[in-house]
């Protein structure tokens, strides 16, 4: 029995973790939840070490030192405009890790019958599963966001055959390993569990990439749940639930902000309606301009919206951005940021960008906030942004992102766009607003122009 000291250690964890998770709702105080939540985590890592008699003491102690190693490596040489990439990564080791502990208490259930109760190895059983998918579909969002695959979808003929196929034999198995326990049947659990992975976020394409790290961050959270409940272990429970919880709210809250539902994102490609990657350049002309002309735009406005999307972040332009932003504040123009809920490759990845900039967070503007003001606003630079802006959201039906909320830029007096090429959003598809006769695009890397435009302004 876990003595009372031990479960005292475990409930101050759990309520660590519930501070961690509420500090981290705020940007003033996600520094502290961070800090909190990762010493709650060291305590219940540490623990057992204090009271239980453990084999392969020096094994495990390498095992984290490698661990501990890798993670601050990766989290200090990964760059702000990766960390979903890393979040993905992470995650999918996540789950690969529950899956694997699963299939060890699996093995140890085995060996001792008549003494493990069916739901405890349900949960097992579940854990082993849904640890796999994790891992596997994590492992694909990772190579799609990094560009290791394409991030179109990828389909075949009878990838919905093979998908319900593998399933139903996961769910039978499932039934059979519960009834009789098997380590054998418990591997080829996960290898279904793999297979299942794959095939459900292969043909996720584009934009919807990230709301599908979000799923699978609370498939992950869902198994470290299922796990406590099977090693007894109240700090994995706990955690498990918080991690399962807020990962499918937030996966909610993002589909939300597509307007489209999760069963879409997850299979709208094989009926045409996913996000389908890059597209082709359009030839259409367009109305252009150099830095000094859109210089003399923005100098002479009253009101300006900057609307950043993840291009900006690529080009590392955010600081050059904030310097021209703090030029025409002392201007007297009143200048503000305009935050689309999935600007960026995640939900507040633009705001932690733009603050790595220096930039006022109360200068952020959400998208509900800020949306009434594009009537009054002379000028709104569009700056990396696409398909957050598409009107085509509101007047296609059809098109990929048909339904989803935009920032009605379209509504604005002028419109810059700064540019790499014609080439489309996420989505693929082209966006009408450019070629709008209010709309003027300026072409070039984003922190080359920037700097331009920059210098331009200071000149004026």
């Amino acid at each position: 029995m876990t003595p009372t000291w031990v479960q005292l250690v475990y409930l101050c964890c759990a309520v660590g973790f519930i501070l961690a998770l509420k500090g981290l709702s705020g940007p003033r105080t996600a520094r502290t939840g961070n800090l909190v939540g990762a010493g709650a985590a060291v305590v219940a890592v540490t623990v057992p070490f204090l009271y239980l008699h453990l084999d392969h003491v020096p094994l495990m102690l390498a095992a984290i030192a490698v661990g501990t190693l890798g993670g601050v490596v990766g989290a200090r040489r990964v760059q702000m405009t990766q960390m979903p990439q890393m979040v993905a990564l992470f995650n999918g080791v996540g789950g690969g890790a529950a899956a694997l502990v699963a299939l060890l208490e699996l093995a140890d259930r085995v060996d001792a019958p008549g003494h493990t109760s069916w739901f405890v190895l349900a949960a097992t059983v579940f854990t082993i599963v849904v640890g796999s998918i994790s891992f596997a579909g994590s492992l694909v969002t990772f190579a799609k966001l990094q560009d290791l695959m394409t991030s179109r979808p990828v389909v075949f003929p009878g990838l919905p055959v093979l998908f319900g196929a593998a399933a139903l034999a996961a769910v039978v198995l499932a039934v059979v390993v519960v009834r009789d326990p098997s380590v054998w049947l418990g591997v080829v659990l996960a290898l279904l569990g793999l297979v299942l992975g794959l095939l459900l976020v292969l043909p996720v394409g584009g934009a919807d990439v990230p709301i599908v790290i979000s799923l699978l961050n609370a498939f992950t959270g869902l198994t470290v749940a299922a796990g406590g409940y099977a090693l007894d272990n109240v700090v994995l429970l706990v955690a498990g639930t918080l991690v399962g919880a807020s990962g499918t709210f937030l996966t909610l809250l993002m589909a939300r902000a597509m307007g489209r539902s999760v069963a879409n994102i997850l299979f709208g490609a094989l009926r045409g309606g996913s996000t389908l990657g890059s597209g082709v350049a359009s030839d259409r002309p367009v109305r252009s301009a150099g830095p000094e002309d859109i210089a003399i735009l923005l100098g002479y406005a009253e009101r300006v919206i900057v609307v950043p999307g993840y291009g900006l972040a690529v080009a590392q332009a955010q600081h050059t951005l904030r310097e021209l932003v703090e030029v025409l504040q002392e201007r007297g123009t009143h200048v503000d940021y305009a935050i689309h809920p999935v600007a960026g490759r995640m939900p507040g990845h633009m705001n932690v960008l733009l603050a790595e900039a220096q930039v006022p967070y109360e200068q952020l503007k959400e998208m509900d906030d800020i949306n009434g003001e594009f009537k009054q606003t002379d000028v709104v630079l569009v700056v990396g942004a696409n398909d957050v802006v598409n009107p085509a959201a509101k007047t296609t039906p059809g098109a990929p992102i048909y339904g989803m909320p935009i920032l009605d830029v379209d509504e604005a007096k002028q419109v810059v766009f700064m540019k790499r090429s014609m080439r489309p959003g996420f989505a693929g598809i082209e966006n009408e607003l450019l070629f709008d006769p209010r709309t003027t695009l300026l072409f070039g890397d984003a922190k080359d122009t920037m700097g331009k435009l920059l210098s331009a302004v200071k000149a004026l």
